[in-house]
């Protein structure tokens, strides 16, 4: 029994080890499809082989065939860097990047895409100018596909012009930076396949592509943040696309994806804003901003929720040029 029970004690880590450098070599060895797949057999065969003589009575050398495995796995593991200059694919072509000089802020690379298909676009990057001082409103867009718990999340700034009293919105959006020909993948996310993008993006661009062209169902939710905290995250938002820009990060589908990013920023800004694993779902991140005091007071989270619901309004005003206006109808805080 006490064999049986160590055999299974050192059997878990050697499966887990076999299986994680099969999932690494399979999404990044740099070799052709036929021999990536003999490498990664040849992985599991070798990793099942130590299993298998553990479970026989074998102790020291299969453990130390395993653990000069590993080694030289991660040895190669460690070598891989973030790229820079790929072929990527047209929408995350060029990162956000901007500079701030008194009160004005300069952005580059304004992502204003026309989207006929989710593959199809008339492209268009634009330099666009921001007063600072004019900083009005943050919003969360959450935009799900059907998956429980997940989705994508965007934040928009409004800057509202004084003499119309209407808003000019930018919304910020981390996304995987895909090269032309990959598709993206949540397991490819664990395993150093695709570089990380912070894409700044017009609302008729980034909010129609995900409620009118892919039919996601988008949510908007008006975020409760003083001036400064306002001014702060859009900042440290440019500061984040800027070191991206020159020093170039994987994606990782937890550690640092279109959440977990902005609440490392945010917890820079707000003091003691606890860790959650709704950070980690991203489909249930308006809970936990409506349990920090976060978003409109009063109203229920699932009021909210119905009421933010924009996918319909966002369909319909699709050519509209007040666009913008015409999603937030009735959403609390935009009455």
């Amino acid at each position: 029994m006490i064999d049986s029970l160590l055999a299974g004690a050192l059997l878990a880590p050697v499966l887990l080890a076999t299986l994680w450098g099969g999932l690494a070599l399979g999404h990044r060895l740099p070799l052709p499809w036929g021999l990536r797949s003999l490498a990664v057999l040849g992985w599991l065969a070798s990793g099942g082989l130590w299993g298998l003589l553990l479970w026989q009575g074998a102790r020291l050398s299969p453990l130390a065939g395993m653990a000069i495995q590993m080694a030289a796995l991660l040895a190669w593991w460690r070598q891989l860097q973030p790229a820079m200059d790929l072929d990527w694919a047209d929408d995350v072509a060029h990162l956000a990047t901007g500079e701030v000089e008194g009160h004005r802020l300069t952005l580059h690379h304004v992502r204003d895409f026309d989207w006929q298909t989710p593959e199809r676009a008339r492209i268009a990057w634009e330099r666009r100018q921001y007063d600072l001082r004019a900083l009005d409103s943050v919003d969360l867009f959450v935009s799900g596909w059907g998956r429980p718990g997940i989705a994508h999340v965007l934040v928009s700034f409004g800057f509202l012009d004084p003499e119309t009293g209407r808003h000019d919105f930018v919304a910020f959006s981390v996304e995987v930076r895909r090269e032309r020909h990959e598709v993206f993948s949540e397991i490819g996310g664990f395993f150093k396949q695709y570089e990380l993008a912070i894409i700044a993006a017009d609302e008729r661009d980034a909010v129609r592509l995900r409620s009118n062209v892919r039919d996601e169902r988008v949510t908007l939710y008006r975020v409760l943040l003083n001036a400064a905290d306002r001014r702060d995250l859009l900042l440290a938002l440019v500061e984040e696309a800027n070191c991206l820009e020159a020093t170039p990060r994987f994606y990782h589908t937890i550690t640092a994806n279109c959440t977990t990013l902005v609440f490392g920023m945010m917890r820079r800004i707000i003091e003691r804003l606890p860790m959650d694993h709704r950070l980690l779902l991203t489909g249930l991140l308006p809970s936990y901003v409506h349990d920090h005091g976060g978003l409109v007071e009063g109203v229920s989270l699932g009021e909210l929720k119905r009421l933010g619901d924009i996918t319909e309004r966002a369909r319909q005003a699709h050519d509209a040029a007040d666009f913008s206006r015409c999603i937030r109808k009735d959403v609390p805080g935009w009455e």
